[in-house]
């Protein structure tokens, strides 16, 4: 019951932002893919930067990278590991306790990179995803907001 009211907070919030619907869709897909990576004290700055830099909505930026808060991040640090390790062929060992980017870096290069890497790869399929989610969104409230303007 708690998921589903945050999740429908989160979704009002969405709909309230200003804009294009592709320069908020671009916004959010920005701040998921961030928030997915294993970056933690640096996810809402480097979202904005990069909504910024690519001229999207920095608000959804901001709001995207909760994807990774902290019931979340546990799974996608271990995934974006476990991902980045097939790749590598790395089998350093990793622990939970992990919570910052800055206690990993501590694990060495190897698993740093095998981290990184595997967080950007599962980073992407759900930011495209955000990005039609949340154009579709938009793209609603857009013509909604434009009857109603036709109707007055």
């Amino acid at each position: 019951m708690i998921i589903k009211k945050k999740i429908s907070q989160f979704i009002d919030q969405v709909k309230n932002l200003d804009g294009d619907p592709h320069y908020i869709a671009a916004g959010m897909s920005i701040g998921v893919f961030i928030g997915i990576t294993p970056t933690f004290p640096f996810h809402t700055a480097l979202a904005v930067m990069l909504a910024y830099i690519f001229r999207a909505s920095k608000a959804a930026a901001a709001l995207g990278v909760w994807i990774g808060n902290p019931l979340t991040m546990p799974f996608l640090y271990f995934t974006s590991y476990k991902t980045g390790q097939l790749i590598f062929g790395t089998s350093l060992p990793f622990d939970i306790k992990y919570t910052t980017f800055t206690e990993l870096i501590k694990l060495g290069s190897d698993a740093t990179l095998a981290l990184m890497t595997g967080g950007t790869l599962i980073g992407i399929p759900p930011a495209i995803l955000a990005y039609f989610i949340t154009s579709h969104i938009a793209n609603k409230v857009h013509t909604r907001k434009k009857q109603k303007e036709n109707i007055s």
